[in-house]
């Protein structure tokens, strides 16, 4: 475990890049994934899969390099809930007949990229008196904040449709 942390300390500078240069790939490909998504119907296993699956995740946490202190999660958590108050206001849905689907939006894309770049800037802000496994931790437990908020707004909405729909018949 030693060496693995040497060799992480000795090439942060490189690691930064190459996983900055990722995350926009990973960007990209959430963008044309959602662009997909929107073209299939909401379902229970839809909404709630994503966020249980990026929660085995949080098994970085087993190991020391990436555990945080309680400021560092509760910075973590609070700009992941402001983060997805972008994702809530720009996701709308509508019904087709018995299914609801969920409605493309052209700001999705910019928003995306955009919080991309704040990511970016906040790493290389963070990484002066913060460690890159605590970066990690940190980024881990923002996104996931992020996802864990959205899927229940979106769980809320469809269960909401699924009980009307219901009502209706």
């Amino acid at each position: 475990m030693e060496e693995i942390i040497s060799f992480l300390k000795a090439h942060e500078d490189t690691l930064f890049i190459i996983f900055s240069i990722a995350a926009i790939f990973m960007g990209i490909g959430v963008i044309f994934w959602r662009n997909k998504e929107t073209k299939t119907p909401l379902y229970l296993k839809k909404i709630i899969i994503p966020p249980i699956m990026m929660s085995t995740g949080a098994l970085m946490f087993v190991f020391p390099y990436f555990r945080l202190g309680g400021s560092e999660i509760i910075e973590a958590v609070f700009v992941g809930a402001v983060f997805s108050i972008l994702l809530l206001v720009t996701t709308k849905y509508e019904s087709r007949g018995d299914d609801l689907y969920v409605k493309p939006s052209k700001l999705f894309p910019v928003i995306l990229v955009g919080l991309l770049i704040i990511r970016t800037v906040m790493k290389q802000i963070l990484s002066v008196n913060t460690t890159p496994g605590e970066i990690g931790g940190m980024f881990f437990l923002l996104a996931f904040t992020m996802i864990v908020i959205w899927r229940s707004s979106m769980l809320n909405k469809y269960l909401k449709f699924k009980k009307s729909r219901q009502e209706g018949n």
